[in-house]
């Protein structure tokens, strides 16, 4: 069979999106830090566009101004041209000059953004670092104590083997020398950096004042499973001493900081800025978008229109700008699509999830974004954007619009509850319990459904651990 190449045409038909639809769905789904930014950039890279005060974006041209309005608008026409032709001039002749004057505005905004710019903060090996260059440390082990250093974890524990870090010194120190050196980082703050277990991290820790410090050295070497276990009656057994005895080392013990070097955050902190603000006002709650007072008002420079139509320019400066004034329209419309679609789902949300804003989590209800979408007459890929990565400030607080869609289930009186709602009921039971006798899972299995919610022991078992609650031994209290 003889293959070869030959060259056929074929007609297909696609489906491919607009630019303008593109451009609207990815508006949709920014939250508003990063809308505004993504308008900064637009506004720096489109000439068209333009920010104008919250007043002159709403006004519009009475029909009634005749002549007067006219000439009025031709003169501020006529005025941002000179203005314009003036900045290009001055620009020139700096440039063709090549002072650095023409540059000193520029120069001292740059300074002042790095001045207001906030310092990186310290880490946590730049800290013991500079601890030991303020030490009276003998040069011989100066290097193994920035080897050790330099081998702690992030919760300050050494976690490699003294036998290593001498290898990897290729012999320069010897063994017993490391041990001293390892001793030096270990007096270091905050305490109880350098520590090889858990066990070590505590005793490190330990005050030798304290009047019972023998008995927390005893309880952190031996009986430190139990004291997690709350086993307090056998340790007091064990140990002779008395409970409240126990109770009183144990609680000492609880107050040290088992990961010295979490204290350090090299993270920056990411803070939220709610797109969506519900006020109670006139007994409603009214839905405000917080663009309205952050979202600069956007308009099209009229120079650039006149400029295509009055002035004779070749073809492609005229496509240029006929371009920058399309995408400056398409920009304005994708924005306030935004603002109206997200209005619409957030009035929509309060409406739906009203016993949430009057009564607390409590009374959350099951919903979905489909149902959402059905009553707005929209997709629920459009809901799930305007939704994504944007919070709702309430007067209970803020949250993720994400949190009021939940599941739940049908409750033995017939109403549905949310699983939001169920386990703020395990909350509210396991902060009111007798804490000398807790709740276990089976009893608080069967209190639920007494009050009509059926649910299953390892529902309750995996709510508890979300929840990060202890079991039933660990919350006792003697």
């Amino acid at each position: 069979m003889k293959m070869e190449m030959i060259p056929r045409m074929q007609l297909q038909l696609k489906m491919k999106l607009a630019p303008q639809i593109i451009q609207s769905i990815e508006i949709l789904q920014l939250p508003l830090l990063a809308l505004l930014e993504h308008v900064q950039m637009e506004m720096e890279e489109n000439p068209v566009l333009e920010e104008v005060a919250a007043t002159d974006a709403g006004t519009e041209e009475s029909p009634a101004a005749g002549e007067e309005a006219g000439s009025s608008v031709e003169e501020e026409r006529s005025v941002e041209e000179e203005r314009v032709e003036t900045l290009l001039e001055e620009w020139q002749g700096n440039y063709r000059l090549g002072s650095r004057s023409a540059m000193r505005g520029e120069i001292d905004k740059k300074q002042a953004a790095l001045e207001n710019t906030s310092a990186k903060p310290i880490s946590f090996h730049e800290y013991l670092l500079g601890q030991l260059s303020l030490m009276e440390v003998p040069e011989a082990l100066r290097e193994a104590c920035e080897h050790i250093v330099c081998n702690l974890d992030d919760n300050g524990y050494l976690s490699t083997p003294m036998e290593d870090i001498v290898k990897e010194l290729n012999g320069a120190i010897a063994s017993e020398d490391a041990g001293e050196a390892l001793r030096l980082v270990q007096t270091m703050e905050p305490p109880g950096v350098g520590a090889r277990s858990l066990e070590e991290c505590l005793l490190l820790q330990l005050d030798k004042k304290y009047e019972e410090c023998e008995l927390a050295r005893e309880l952190i070497l031996h009986y430190l499973k139990d004291i997690e276990t709350k086993k307090y009656p056998q340790v007091a057994k064990k140990t002779g001493r008395s409970l409240e005895t126990i109770k009183k080392v144990v609680e000492h013990i609880c107050s040290l900081n088992p990961k010295p070097g979490s204290i350090f955050v090299d993270e920056p902190i990411a803070y939220v800025v709610p797109d969506v603000r519900v006020d109670y006002i006139d007994g409603r709650y009214e839905v405000i978008l917080n663009e309205d007072y952050t979202m600069p008002h956007l308009s099209i420079n009229n120079v650039y229109r006149t400029y295509i139509s009055q002035h004779p320019a070749d073809a492609e400066t005229k496509n240029y700008i006929k371009k920058k004034i399309e995408s400056a329209k398409w920009l304005m419309d994708a924005i306030e699509q935004r603002r109206t679609t997200l209005y619409r789902v957030a009035t929509s949300l309060v409406e739906l999830q009203k016993g949430f804003f009057e009564e607390g989590v409590s009374s959350l209800k099951p919903l979905k974004m489909q149902d959402l979408a059905d009553r707005l007459g929209i997709h629920v890929s459009t809901v799930s954007r305007a939704l994504a990565r944007k919070y709702m400030q309430t007067p209970r607080g803020i949250f993720a619009m994400k949190f009021f869609f939940t599941g739940g289930f049908s409750s033995g009186d017939g109403d549905t509850e949310s699983w939001e709602a169920t386990r703020q009921r395990l909350r509210e039971m396991i902060g009111t319990e007798d804490k000398s006798n807790p709740l276990s899972d089976e009893e608080i299995v069967a209190t639920l459904k007494a009050k009509g919610v059926d649910v299953a022991r390892r529902t309750v078992t995996k709510y508890r651990k979300l929840m990060k609650i202890p079991s039933s031994r660990q919350r006792r209290q003697y």
